[in-house]
């Protein structure tokens, strides 16, 4: 079942069930006409911000065959539209279980995104902490030709493709790429990557408990403060559709 928060339309789904459907996706290479891409969207709502003021991310989220509530205001604002989601599904947390299921039956991952040399530190740490989890390989974000890009990950024909590149990039990548990509599926995760290799830190898992991940990332890094005064849009915004049904 979907649930509408302001036009981005979100599973309803428990971390248990999203990670039987990705599994479900990732057995399914050959895919019929009308089926929905190979890719799992996982927005906050400083992405469904940005899909109200770009039609070309909003039309690739749509086409997701999973979009997933990555923050906790997604949750408050389907609550207060009346629609509430069983639960966060946090795209970082997402990944970690797909790695865990994909080891215990030796499926691949492929690491796409951040600087150079941070993928593959990122592998050396999936290595150690999922043995049965295959490499299949590794890029940076950094590249202007796709082409080639493209050739490195249908050769290694992943299970798993993770696309870092940050939104709205990696949405549009998987968009564009799905239907000449040889994997299973795909996952848009931001800056995954640099937290797998030890380049950034989550918040402590008491702030993540707390539901106050938002505000540790704006005290470790007060750059971030004209991005985060997205959250009070969103949660305005969600007010007027509450009231006003627009």
């Amino acid at each position: 079942m979907k649930t509408n928060v302001l036009d981005v339309q979100f599973d309803g789904l428990t971390m248990d069930e999203a990670l039987e459907r990705a599994l479900a996706l990732m057995d399914r290479k050959n895919r019929g006409e009308g089926e929905p891409d190979p890719y799992v969207v996982t927005p906050n709502p400083e992405i469904v911000w940005l899909c109200r003021k770009n039609p070309d991310l909003s039309r690739a989220v749509s086409k997701a065959a999973m979009t997933l509530p990555d923050g906790i205001g997604i949750l408050y604002g389907a609550r207060i539209l009346g629609t509430p989601l069983p639960e966060r599904v946090a795209g970082f947390d997402f990944a970690l279980n797909l790695f865990s299921r994909l080891a215990a039956r030796g499926g691949s991952v492929f690491l796409l995104g951040a600087r150079p040399g941070v993928a593959e530190k990122a592998a050396e740490n999936l290595k150690n902490t999922y043995p049965g989890l295959v490499i299949a390989g590794t890029q940076d974000g950094y590249f202007k030709d796709e082409e080639p890009v493209i050739k490195k990950i249908n050769e290694a024909s992943p299970d798993l493709l993770l696309v870092c590149l940050g939104a709205p990039k990696q949405e549009l990548f998987m968009e564009k790429n799905a239907p000449r990509l040889d994997v299973g599926l795909m996952a848009g995760l931001g800056g995954t990557l640099d937290v797998l290799a030890g380049e950034a830190r989550r918040a402590p898992e008491a702030w993540r408990r707390a539901n106050l991940e938002w505000l540790y990332r704006l005290l470790s890094q007060p750059s971030r403060i004209g991005r985060m005064m997205r959250l009070p849009l969103f949660l305005l915004a969600v007010l007027k559709r509450r009231v006003f049904g627009k």
